[in-house]
């Protein structure tokens, strides 16, 4: 997994672009590494971009919404990853236990230009890719009990007021040997991947089939779309999720707190609910989304942006900080390359999925990661065999077979 990554494989890359865009520069930022002084992460990303072209400065002012063609030797944009551990640390708070995903990056920013010559994927994984490709069994960080545990903690939390709820997270990883890239290659077919794709660098890669939109911003207008609300793709699951007092009350808190982030860097009062818990396929599952949008505060830039909406506050709780603290204290591992930010950054704007459905290689395991929004009326049993279900149909599609 070395070199980078060309454009074709990274998540939402324009369609013009992405058979001609070739990386022409990288930027990686781990905890511990060097910043300017009383700058931040986002900070460094921000001055990364704009030095290459892209028009991050003023996201209120970047251009009409519309990708104008560009040629040989212009930059197209960028691929753009925030993890959740640095998304809490641009808030100040702590990012929890340790990832047990070390080597890769907590941000990564590649930018891309555009190429006369057709640019096909590629990627040197530094392993046999001539052997067969074979899983083994995912191990968890932690037993069906001790997850219930967390859940029921979470609730002791919220019946003492310290919150309103809390997105619980598990993970689990599994061996493998052989080549890993066409079983990542294949979640960009499960349905409902808006977020569809891969990035890759020494020694690791991330693989995303979100259907969430962290936050996208077009023409000045911000938009996110959270996603809080799950049941079986049947016409019984769907009566069920329309109906459940418990699912709409733990969505309609995520959504008031998705206008409370937006609003930090919104002019006042242009934040709206367009769509409210509508009901969308994803895999085997209904999940209920709702859109809310805002217009930019002119001079907002991608750093200010980036502080007042990551981590996605569907996969945190409410109030924010004070879930990611009970987060901190409750998860057996870090979140690795789950619940952060993957997308695209270009010359019309950005694009960025929340990296739910996401899967994390490294050179001899690969890793995933499945929760869900805990409230006062969450049942244990049933939180866990909602994250069972979220994480099963990523686990079938990466020990699949390939048709011979």
């Amino acid at each position: 997994m070395r070199g980078l990554t060309p454009a074709t494989g990274a998540p939402v890359v324009p369609a013009h672009c992405r058979a001609h865009a070739r990386p022409v520069a990288r930027l990686e930022w781990r905890p511990g590494d060097p910043l300017p002084a009383g700058k931040t992460a986002a900070d460094l990303v921000e001055s990364f971009l704009s030095e290459r072209g892209l028009p991050v400065a003023d996201l209120a002012a970047a251009g009409s919404g519309v990708d104008l063609p560009h040629g040989p030797g212009d930059i197209c944009g960028a691929a753009l990853y925030v993890s959740a551990a640095a998304g809490a640390t641009l808030v100040g708070v702590s990012p929890g236990r340790p990832t047990p995903i070390p080597e890769v990056p907590e941000i990564v920013a590649i930018v891309y230009a555009h190429s006369e010559y057709s640019i096909t994927q590629s990627s040197d994984l530094g392993l046999d890719s001539a052997a067969e490709f074979s899983l083994g069994p995912w191990i968890p960080s932690w037993s069906e009990s001790d997850h219930a545990e967390a859940v029921a903690a979470v609730r002791d939390a919220i019946a003492a007021g310290d919150v309103y709820q809390v997105n619980v997270v598990g993970h689990a990883a599994a061996a493998y040997a052989g080549d890993p890239l066409p079983a990542l290659e294949r979640l960009a077919g499960l349905r409902g991947a808006h977020y569809a794709g891969l990035i890759s660098g020494d020694g690791w890669a991330i693989a995303c089939a979100s259907p969430e939109t962290l936050v996208r911003v077009r023409a000045g207008i911000a938009q996110t779309r959270p996603i809080k609300g799950t049941a079986k793709a049947t016409e019984e699951g769907r009566a069920m999720l329309l109906a459940s007092a418990k699912e709409r009350a733990e969505h309609v808190m995520i959504v008031d707190l998705e206008r409370n982030d937006l609003a930090q860097v919104a002019q006042i009062g242009s934040v709206r609910v367009e769509e409210l818990f509508a009901l969308k396929h994803w895999g085997d599952l209904w999940q209920a989304e709702s859109t809310v949008t805002a217009r930019l505060r002119p001079g907002v830039g991608l750093a200010e942006l980036l502080r007042a909406v990551c981590p996605g506050g569907s996969v945190t709780g409410a109030p924010k900080l004070a879930a990611l603290a009970q987060i901190a204290r409750l998860e057996p591992v870090g979140r690795g390359a789950s619940m952060g930010a993957l997308g695209w950054v270009g010359r019309d704007g950005l694009d960025l999925g929340l990296t739910i459905r996401t899967v994390a290689a490294t050179p001899a395991q690969l890793h995933l990661w499945a929760g869900g929004g805990i409230t006062w009326g969450s049942d244990p049993a049933a939180e866990v065999a909602e994250a069972a279900a979220k994480a099963a149909p990523i686990k079938a599609l990466l020990g699949a077979q390939p048709a011979r």
